[in-house]
């Protein structure tokens, strides 16, 4: 047998390989995002495709600028294949959840610095009284650090937020929170019942750095208004903005998911051109999430596996529901350039 006809019975009897090639390239756009998904190199996820459409004697994907897209036969082969290679992909994780206890299996979780300290110490109190034989590993992760571990299954599920994400990553929102403005107590701003954009020119803001979302954020709507600012100083977390905004340093822009109502801080809301950000899970598409995943995800939304539950499509069909910022009026707000840190 020469080579040419050896390469053409190999992927010919690898089908399983060459569906979830095609899968994994229609949810990227892109073969090569694919290729780095599967650990392969990119002329293999190619030939994969290729001989799948010799031998379904159709065409999946055309080109349209950098991304590819898929054909009307391509969009078919999708939905039939998913499922397939969805399936195959969690036979291990099914069988493991079967042969194991929910008082037994181990449960990873990866969070960024905010919902490690201000969402998750509630829910995973709760949940280590339930299952006390249920061993919880937190890894404190952000950005591409946490995309990687959840493509490479090394955690359950992820929570927090996060910009762009990229469409092999599910992310349902659960929570969403104002952004405020912190002063110390006897700031002039602290006096004011309600607080503008031109209040906050000038002022010695105290922002996380520069190419986090929250800074971005602030950039965005102050710039779009013409509103001059300066950021005297840059920290890398709530805890150190708050500590610093107290000891009269500046004032800080702040997501509520960090104010508890103890620190020595005025707190005035701001005005509704900063969106609410919200805060949720993220997940693997077709990973499947072991009993104790489900009961953790369920202590923060009971409702979030229920049967119809799923966020309404709009008409571009994207849900609706995985917006990381919601507008505070109504109105559908501009979100900061693209950027794949969470804070």
């Amino acid at each position: 047998m020469d080579e040419k006809n050896g390469q053409r019975l190999y992927y010919r009897n690898n089908r399983i390989k060459q569906l979830r090639a095609f899968c994994f390239t229609a949810q990227a756009g892109s073969i090569s995002r694919a290729a780095e998904r599967l650990g392969l190199s990119q002329p293999s996820v190619s030939l994969q495709i290729q001989a799948l459409e010799r031998e379904m004697e159709i065409t999946v994907f055309e080109r349209r600028g950098p991304r590819i897209t898929l054909t009307p036969d391509g969009k078919t082969l999708y939905e039939l294949a998913l499922p397939l290679v969805e399936g195959i992909d969690a036979l291990p994780a099914r069988f493991a959840a079967r042969s194991q206890s929910l008082d037994s299996g181990r449960l990873d979780i990866a969070a960024g610095e905010s919902s490690t300290l201000y969402l998750i110490p509630d829910l995973l109190k709760h949940f280590m009284a339930a299952y006390p034989g249920s061993p919880v590993k937190l890894h404190n992760l952000i950005g591409a650090e946490m995309l990687q571990a959840l493509r490479h299954d090394e955690v359950d599920f992820a929570i927090g937020s996060m910009l762009d994400l990229p469409d092999d990553i599910n992310y349902r929102p659960v929570y969403s929170f104002a952004t405020s403005l912190i002063t110390p107590p006897d700031h002039p701003l602290a006096q004011r019942s309600e607080i503008t954009l031109e209040d906050l020119a000038c002022e010695a803001l105290i922002l996380p750095p520069r190419h986090l979302t929250t800074w971005r954020l602030v950039n965005l709507v102050l710039q779009q208004h013409n509103i001059p600012y300066q950021v005297r100083l840059e920290v890398g977390g709530w805890e150190i903005m708050k500590a610093y905004v107290e000891r009269g340093f500046g004032i800080g822009i702040a997501s509520d998911i960090c104010l508890t109502g103890r620190e020595r801080l005025a707190v005035r809301p701001l005005p509704d051109v900063f969106p609410r950000r919200t805060y949720g899970v993220m997940w693997r598409s077709g990973k499947f999430l072991s009993p104790q995943a489900r009961r953790f995800i369920e202590q923060m939304d009971p409702n979030f596996f229920t049967a119809g539950h799923e966020p309404p499509v709009d008409g571009s069909g994207e849900p609706q529901g995985n917006r990381v910022f919601v507008a505070a009026n109504g109105r559908r707000p501009s979100p900061p350039a693209d950027d794949t840190r969470n804070r």
